[in-house]
């Protein structure tokens, strides 16, 4: 190995990386996010179906938590560990374990093995190595005839974020436009919704900001 080879850190582990991330920056409250629903999924899903549902990138499971609450049936799934049981705890606090299934694994190689009447994905961004439109595009088969994907992202960079200097798959913070495309969806899926909205949130700071979600909710054709 060449001095240069030598003096080039190696990529960072996913799974490592995302177990410290949830071990090492809990707050006093005992986790690293409010626990609350993210305000896009709430408005997203409020007045479909309550059926099916599988979360990609669940962190800590305010969604999952949300949905099931709203009479889905989830799938949850994350890489961390520290992060699910987080989530986990609260289900059973709340009551809502039998309408949760946690899974651990990576997104990287997980492989939906059935299909849900709802999809979603909110802020699948990652500063260590994921491919992220090859996730959302099995996100995409996982959907059931007459369901719907939901992806929300980052529209612009939050404060003190990383996501800006990351180079994997894609545009780091990809329009709806953009997510939309790279699906590569076939005939028969219908756009619900495409947009960049605004919304205020109380910074860890404490100090007010307006951010931006990228928001992306398609519907699956029905078999004919």
């Amino acid at each position: 190995m060449s001095e240069t080879e030598s003096s080039v850190d190696p990529a960072p582990n996913p799974a490592e990386f995302w177990e410290e991330r949830y071990r090492s920056t809990r707050g006093e409250h005992g986790r690293v996010w409010s626990g609350r629903v993210n305000a896009a999924v709430e408005r997203e899903v409020t007045g479909l179906t309550p059926g099916t549902a599988l979360e990609l990138g669940c962190g800590e499971g305010g969604d999952a938590l949300w949905l099931a609450a709203h009479g889905w049936t989830v799938t949850a799934v994350d890489i961390s560990a520290t992060a699910l049981s987080v989530g986990q705890a609260q289900a059973q606090r709340a009551g809502l374990s039998d309408r949760i299934r946690w899974i651990r694994d990576d997104l990287s190689t997980w492989e939906p093995t059935s299909v849900f009447d709802l999809v979603t994905s909110a802020f699948l961004h990652s500063p260590v190595e994921l491919p992220r439109e090859a996730v959302l595009r099995r996100a995409a088969s996982a959907v059931a005839p007459g369901g719907r994907l939901l992806v929300v992202g980052h529209g612009s960079v939050p404060p003190g974020s990383k996501l800006s200097h990351h180079d994997h798959d894609g545009p780091p913070l990809p329009t709806a436009e953009e997510v939309l495309s790279s699906l590569d969806l076939p005939e028969g899926w219908v756009t619900e919704t495409s947009a960049l909205v605004d919304r205020v949130a109380i910074w860890r700071d404490g100090s007010e900001v307006t951010l931006v979600d990228a928001v992306l909710r398609v519907r699956r054709g029905t078999v004919a």
